[in-house]
């Protein structure tokens, strides 16, 4: 639990006009068996005068909670602060409750022969009235306190965990991208001497590929035909480096460009099948972009490498967390002994 300003943690204010009219209704009935048509009759004198009461001792114990509040606001010390704090408003509630009610016997109930005495059972209503008083004014008051905790909780915790995905995005990209900006220099001065007019496109290309990392490095998702616009330059450059070796095949219809999904998530993918699978006249890859089912579909067949370390998997992981935070739909892989397949939700705009 996280301290906040406000002890409170909500704006008490209509709780107190319905609570403590309320409360001065029910305590006399209840506790004292005032009724409307025999004695002990409740009238609305003894009526506005248990709404004074009642509203001086809801006032009190509310700056009781407060104190106790801030002078113990962190969760290791809810136990504490509970039992010092309902103490304290009891002690307080019944001391002040008989203070009062002696005041309002000597002072406006003078010559009342309806006044209420001391007596033995009257001052075990009373009692029976306080510890019903305090009972309710604190389950209201640390019930809502803790619903506004338990929501300050979960949405911290889903900005740590933006938070986190983001971090996680940026160490991805800080490991793919010298990588391949450096294949993509080796096929940049391959070209310039044997076609300058296609190295020329390949800068083109190359900068829209950059150009688009920066600019959704914050977004949580974008548009389907954009992120394709950026898979087709992505495909150029690759398709530059491995030549008839890589056939990427892109079907997608135009009534769901507008659909949308996490940025990034293509080139990843894509990279990910360059990375793992080999690539060579003998063995091209082929790699297929589509819609099914509602989701975007990158396919492409398995020739796996012989790879020194295990793939630590974290492009795929991070696609799938991003998605979790915008879907209750989840990212599918099926992994057989032909193809590899990823099934990436597409959002509705």
């Amino acid at each position: 639990m996280r301290r906040t300003n406000c002890r409170i943690a909500f704006n008490d204010l209509p709780l107190m006009l319905l609570g403590i009219p309320l409360l001065s209704f029910i305590v006399p009935i209840v506790f004292f068996s005032c009724r409307f048509d025999r004695p002990p009759y409740l009238s609305w004198k003894q009526y506005a005068v248990t709404i004074c009461v009642i509203s001086i001792l809801w006032v009190s114990n509310r700056y009781i909670l407060i104190w106790c509040r801030k002078r113990f606001p962190l969760f290791r010390d809810v136990r504490k602060r509970l039992f010092i704090q309902s103490t304290a408003m009891l002690g307080f509630t019944i001391a002040g409750d008989n203070f009062l009610h002696m005041i309002i016997v000597k002072f406006i109930f003078a010559n009342d022969t309806l006044a209420f005495n001391f007596q033995a059972e009257e001052l075990i209503n009373r009692t029976a009235a306080d510890v019903f008083c305090v009972i309710t004014i604190m389950c209201i008051y640390e019930s809502i306190y803790f619903m506004h905790a338990l929501k300050d909780s979960v949405e911290e915790k889903e900005m740590l965990k933006r938070a986190s995905l983001h971090a996680e995005l940026d160490a991805l990209r800080s490991q793919v991208n010298p990588h391949f900006l450096f294949n993509n220099l080796n096929t940049l001065s391959s070209l310039i001497p044997e076609n300058p007019k296609h190295a020329v496109d390949f800068v083109q290309q190359l900068s829209k590929v950059y150009r688009h990392v920066l600019e959704v490095k914050d977004e949580e998702s974008i548009d389907l035909k954009d992120e394709l616009e950026v898979l087709n330059a992505y495909s150029f450059l690759l398709k530059t480096r491995f030549g008839n070796n890589l056939d990427v095949r892109i079907n997608i219809p135009e009534e769901k460009m507008r659909q949308r999904i996490v940025p990034l998530s293509l080139q990843i993918l894509m990279e990910n099948a360059i990375k793992h699978n080999v690539v060579s006249s003998d063995k091209p890859l082929r790699i297929d972009v589509y819609t099914e089912n509602g989701s975007l579909v990158l396919k492409n067949n398995l020739q796996v490498k012989r790879q020194i370390s295990e793939s630590t998997g974290i492009g795929l992981n991070n696609i799938r967390n991003r998605y979790r935070l915008l879907s209750d739909k989840e990212v599918k892989v099926t992994d057989n002994e032909n193809s590899f397949t990823v099934s990436i939700p597409l959002i509705e705009s």
